[in-house]
């Protein structure tokens, strides 16, 4: 009996060794795959290259995104669609801030830092500064600011069957990114070449920068074919004339900004 015990002693070591070094592997990992989510968590789907310039003013930012200067320009001319998600960024965005970095100052809990009441009036107009409670209030005259007056189109194409085709050529010498928002993704067109957008669903908005950084002139232009509209990019050392933004409206009227 003794020597039956002594027999399965080794097969109850290597059991138990078994079972150990399995636990020891499990606890091993479990700090891999935390750091795994901690890292996943940590993406950041709104960079800040957005937000400075020359992007700023010339790229639109992914939809999700608070707006930069660009896209709050067009979005208050109703010339793109506003996000829905714009206005209530991800817990991604909150916690590390527009440039993937956690914020140097944290605001209190429970505390809105821009309460929808500062978007409703009075408080939605631009003032310098607030008014003082001791000065009496002015009366509204009942003047009337006139509206703005409206932007005529610098070409009219002619669609066919609601689409236009649209002749990029690019009479640069740097690379010039190009997209059609919401149906192409940013492409490069390389100086002096050309490419065809064909196939274009009216209404739609086009933007132009030129990645060395440098001004671009967008001039559209008509040709002898119908429903093709030539968007000739050239370069320009004036700040007035540097155009980022084509939009073709329902109706074949072509705007620039």
């Amino acid at each position: 009996m003794m020597n039956q015990k002594s027999h399965n002693f080794p097969k109850y070591a290597e059991l138990f060794g078994a079972v150990c070094g399995g636990l020891l592997i499990s606890v091993a990992a479990i700090p891999q795959v935390v750091l795994a989510q901690q890292l996943n968590s940590q993406v950041n789907r709104c960079p800040r290259i957005f937000y400075e310039e020359p992007h700023n003013n010339r790229v639109l930012v992914p939809q999700g995104c608070p707006p930069n200067a660009l896209t709050q320009r067009l979005l208050e001319q109703g010339l793109i669609p506003e996000s829905p998600n714009a206005a209530n960024p991800s817990p991604d965005q909150t916690g590390l801030g527009v440039g993937g970095e956690a914020p140097g100052v944290t605001n209190s809990p429970g505390l809105n830092p821009n309460p929808n009441i500062f978007q409703e009036a009075p408080y939605n107009r631009s003032q310098g500064a607030l008014p003082n409670p001791s000065t009496p209030a002015v009366p509204d005259s009942g003047v009337q600011t006139p509206p703005r007056q409206q932007q005529s189109p610098i070409a009219t194409i002619t669609p066919t069957n609601g689409t236009v085709n649209v002749r990029l050529v690019n009479n640069t010498a740097a690379n010039v990114t190009y997209e059609v928002i919401g149906d192409t993704a940013p492409r490069s067109l390389q100086g002096k070449s050309n490419a065809i957008l064909q196939g274009l669903s009216i209404p739609t908005t086009v933007t132009f920068y030129r990645e060395d950084g440098g001004l671009l002139t967008v001039t559209p232009q008509i040709t002898s074919q119908q429903g093709i509209l030539e968007v000739t990019l050239r370069e320009t050392t004036a700040v007035g004339r540097d155009r980022g933004v084509m939009r073709i409206t329902e109706n074949g009227g072509v705007f620039l900004n």
